[in-house]
């Protein structure tokens, strides 16, 4: 497994309901931007693969489980571990916490790799998989 990816995240207003708690599809953007800067922390540069390569990554499913509140102002932090990788796809396993030890949600995600002209899923390049893998030990 990759050590564990940690990203900071402060609750905006813009991200929460009338009644100041965070609204439900944002953890799910919390939890995409962890993972591309946990990728990019790699080295990972996605729009060059997008450019160069005619690659991305898309979420396949993501199953999430919400335990507490978010709420206006707090400051997050979102974890990220590869779970496990394949040739054409990875699984992140994330968390949400507020401060060390409340956490607010859990989640499960799999990316696949696609071809951007198909839109079809196809190898995870070499050398992404060893970036992973070293990255893992």
């Amino acid at each position: 497994m990759l050590s564990i990816f940690e990203w900071p995240v402060r609750v905006y207003y813009e991200d929460t309901d009338a009644g100041g708690v965070v609204y439900y599809a944002n953890y799910l953007k919390y939890l995409e931007r962890a993972r591309s800067e946990a990728l990019r922390r790699l080295g990972v540069d996605q729009m060059a693969l997008m450019r160069d390569s005619a690659i991305a990554f898309a979420v396949r499913r993501v199953e999430i489980d919400y335990l507490q509140p978010a709420r206006l102002d707090d400051e997050l932090t979102v974890e990220v571990v590869v779970e496990s990788i394949s040739r054409v796809s990875m699984t992140f396993r994330q968390r949400i916490l507020r401060g060390p030890d409340v956490l607010l949600a859990s989640a499960l995600a799999q990316v696949v790799c696609v071809n951007t002209d198909r839109f079809r899923p196809t190898g995870i390049p070499v050398e992404l998989l060893e970036k992973i893998k070293n990255a893992q030990q």
